[in-house]
């Protein structure tokens, strides 16, 4: 037996114990032979090391010279572009003095800076065309020239839109409280869009006190602090504090913004309008059209004549050329230089008559190089239809004949007519296949909360009629205090407009409804769950189950354009952008033709409305799918609900849309929200020309009087057409008898026929359990449910459902211009900011 053992020992081996000595291996100098290297590399080739030349490395000394070369060529950048501002090369410096308190007056700050004492000599009156507060300056002793512009801050759409494009705001304070509540809500819009350079100037600081200027002095600083830290306050009471901002305005450096940078922008100086003959223009000359032209100098990029220019609040347009006449606001009169024309640009001369200096065409447009004005794309209506059935469809058609049913139709009815009218049967089955529209749904449920309102309120009628004959005598005593208190209540009550305190505590009480019960719904008891929800779903994880994007898309998805790539595409423009050199340069004082422009242009220009052009980027004319990210403005509290009309400013663009609110997550699935939530980000999707990145959005909602309140600020997300943005609805039931892990759950239905087709659907509960239907019981709606634990009395069972939802197509570019502010002795009128 033992030399058995032994024999199998060594046939399997011996095995060493745990408490085997293991000796270090021996150095050998680090040496390994070639075989063990080919071993260890296992046939891998290591990288040929490059030596310094090859890989182009330079010396410590060079390295140095280098970088200080690079430094020294982005400071001289950054000084030539500095110094170019205002001076003979560039366009003259853009100043708009805004007043932000109502004790101030920005005309006396204009007055006071144009004076023959403040060094300037005025070169150019009402220089902004329809703004008669605007003027030209030029300062020999700078060495620069400036455009002055004073803009009344009741207009809110003139202020942003010229904010957008100037080079310097200078706002106007009150030395003792600094600016009211409206000049705060400017603010709020100003900084929300983008603030350039700007200057804080104190007017009246000569009438305090001498011994409390310093206490003055210091108050109003700490005020300002707070939205403008570190800034300087310049006094503005005399001409020689008028000096001094002038040369603060020449010398302090610009802060870019990055969605004008990008595009060339002009604040137009010299308007007019020529009416299409009826041989010209689009369609043989519509009427309200014409040619309009608009002289103005050219900032930001270089502007190309085969590019789209926009206006805001009134559309896109086509240029047909662009001229170079003489500039009106010239440094030195004697050196003036005209404009040179760019590169490949056509210079022609056009004799104009009278003393005026001959105009040169710079360039003109070409037809077949010329950005469309298409922004929806094309739809075919046939697209995808068959010319001619195949033999299976035929034959199928065939036997359909064959198995023709027969049904009884009036008398005379031919074989055409009887295939048109519809059986009974037919017409259940054929409404759940039919697809409601998501305002069809809106609709439906506004309905039923009309209908169980006016439920509530029919119960309460027999009861007032009631308490009516009981107390007659009280309501006689209160008829008489009535008259007694007089007109007083009469003349607050015609203040009020009953229809919109109606509308508002209506949206009050479904903002407070989701509130509290988030997505909660009640199913209808006179139709069927099944087909009132046909186009909901259940998901058994929002987060990980799948939803097809090109699933059932809308018919409005037909109309838009979409990228394969919208970042490569948005990076491939931008660097093209910033590397144009052609087209009218930056500085140069212009005349555009612009075509086909409504006449309505003309009066808000008459009407003293300041007009700005913006030159497009390729595809930004296109319609398409756009997420803003915004977040609600403290000042603003009252319900703003999902696809309500409001106005947008989105860059230089101004439009009106109906949005659909949506959470901000990094999934592949967003929950829309049924209101614009006030303490978190929100995403506004929206059907909406495409804008490159980066661009700040405001969202304003129109009053029934016309003023416009802030809602929220934001700034542009993405345009992605494939986000899918999901509606939840929620059905609650409620356990009747409890068994452990089984329950009766009864009002969640009230028919048999919804538990069956429902029964896929999994259940969840407030307080965590999740389920299962797993039978229907009678006919009333009972339905047994199985859970995965223990299931308590108090709890509530709840049934998600989804469905995909999109945006309102009611874009609209023409916006009007809001009603001015009620201004009173004392200044605004604070009831209209709805805000302390």
């Amino acid at each position: 037996m033992w030399k058995m053992a032994a024999n199998e020992e060594k046939q399997q081996g011996h095995r060493p114990g745990i408490y085997k000595q293991k000796n270090k291996g021996h150095k050998h100098g680090k040496h390994r032979t070639k075989g063990e290297l080919e071993r260890e590399n296992k046939g891998r080739v290591s990288v040929t090391a490059l030596t310094k030349k090859q890989r182009k490395e330079q010396k410590k000394m060079d390295r140095r010279h280098k970088a200080s070369q690079l430094r020294r060529n982005k400071k001289d950048m950054v000084l030539t572009e500095k110094r170019r501002l205002g001076s003979r090369d560039g366009p003259p410096h853009l100043v708009v003095v805004v007043s932000l308190h109502a004790g101030v007056d920005a005309g006396v700050t204009t007055k006071l800076l144009r004076g023959e004492g403040a060094g300037g000599v005025v070169h150019q009156e009402r220089c902004i065309g329809g703004v008669s507060d605007s003027f030209g300056l030029i300062v020999p002793r700078f060495k620069q020239r400036f455009t002055f512009l004073s803009l009344s801050t009741a207009d809110m759409h003139s202020l942003l839109d010229v904010a957008k494009i100037a080079d310097s705001l200078v706002f106007v304070l009150d030395p003792t409280e600094g600016w009211d509540g409206y000049g705060d809500y400017c603010l709020s819009c100003l900084f929300a869009q983008g603030l350039p350079t700007y200057a804080l100037a104190c007017q009246g600081v000569s009438d305090v006190q001498v011994k409390k200027r310093v206490e003055s002095r210091r108050a109003l600083a700490k005020i300002t602090e707070v939205r403008f830290p570190d800034a300087r306050l310049f006094p503005l009471d005399s001409e020689q504090d008028g000096t001094l901002l002038l040369r603060h305005l020449g010398s302090q450096r610009q802060r870019k913004l990055g969605f004008r940078s990008r595009r060339s922008h002009l604040l137009a100086q010299q308007v007019t309008f020529t009416p299409n003959s009826p041989a010209e223009g689009t369609g043989g000359g519509p009427t309200g059209l014409g040619t309009l032209c608009v002289s103005g100098y050219v900032r930001g990029r270089p502007l190309q004549v085969d590019r789209l220019v926009h206006i805001p609040g009134h559309g896109d347009f086509q240029l047909s050329q662009i001229d170079a006449p003489s500039d009106p606001l010239p440094l030195n009169v004697t050196m003036a230089r005209p404009a040179k024309p760019g590169k490949g640009a056509d210079v022609d001369m056009v004799e104009r008559g009278g003393d005026e200096a001959p105009v040169r065409m710079l360039m003109k447009a070409d037809p077949s190089c010329r950005e469309s004005l298409q922004t929806e794309a094309e739809v075919d209506p046939m697209d995808g239809e068959q010319t001619w059935p195949t033999e299976t469809e035929l034959l199928e058609a065939e036997e359909a004949r064959k198995n023709k049913r027969v049904m009884k139709v009036p008398k005379g009815t031919s074989d055409y007519q009887a295939t048109w009218i519809v059986d009974e049967d037919e017409e259940e089955n054929g409404d759940l296949d039919e697809e409601s529209s998501d305002d069809d749904d809106d609709m439906m449920d506004e309905a039923m909360d009309r209908d169980e309102e006016e439920e509530e309120g029919n119960s309460q009628e027999p009861g007032s009629c009631c308490a009516s004959e009981d107390d007659g005598e009280d309501e006689e005593e209160e008829e008489v205090c009535s008259t007694e208190r007089g007109g007083a209540d009469q003349r607050y009550d015609e203040h009020i407009d009953e229809a919109a305190e109606e509308e508002g505590l209506k949206r009050y009480r479904e903002a407070r409804s989701n509130e509290m019960f988030p997505d909660e719904v009640d199913t209808p008891r006179d139709s069927k769950a099944r087909i009132r929800y046909q186009r909901y779903r259940g998901l058994k994880s929002f987060r990980s189950s799948p939803w097809d994007s090109m699933e059932n898309l809308p018919l409005n998805y037909s109309r838009i354009f979409q990228f394969q790539s919208f970042e490569r595409t948005r990076h491939r423009i931008l660097a093209e952008a910033a590397a144009e050199e052609e087209g009218a340069m930056d500085g140069w004082y212009v005349t555009l033709h612009i075509i086909d422009v409504p006449v309505s242009v003309m009066e808000s220009v008459q009407s003293g409305k300041p007009l700005v052009l913006v030159s497009l980027l390729p595809h930004e004319q296109k319609m398409s799918v756009m997420h803003v990210l915004v977040r609600r403005h403290p000042s603003n509290t009252e319900p703003i609900k999902s696809k309500e009309e409001l106005v947008f400013h989105c860059g230089f663009r101004r439009f009106r849309a109906s949005p659909v609110f949506s959470q901000h997550t990094s999934a592949d699935k967003h929950k829309m929200e049924r209101f614009l939530q006030p303490d978190a980000p929100t995403v506004v999707s929206v059907y909406a020309p495409i804008t490159f990145l980066p661009a700040g959005v405001l969202l304003f909602k129109q009053r029934s009087d016309g003023i416009q309140d802030l809602v929220a600020t934001g700034s542009l997300l993405s345009c992605d057409p494939q986000r899918v943005v999901l509606k939840r609805i929620v059905l609650s039931g409620h356990p009747f008898k409890i068994n452990r892990r089984s329950a009766v759950v009864r009002y969640m239905f009230f028919n048999r026929d919804d538990i069956t087709w429902f029964k896929p659907v999994e259940l969840r509960t407030k307080w965590g359990r999740r389920g299962h239907i797993k039978e229907g019981l009678g006919t009333h709606g009972h339905m047994k449910c199985v859970f995965d634990n223990q299931l308590r009395s108090q709890d509530t069972v709840l049934m998600n459902l989804y469905k995909r939802v999109y945006p309102r197509w009611t874009y609209d570019p023409y916006v009007p211009m809001p009603l001015p502010w009620v201004k009173r002795e004392g200044g605004v009128e604070m009831d209209d900011l709805d805000m302390e």
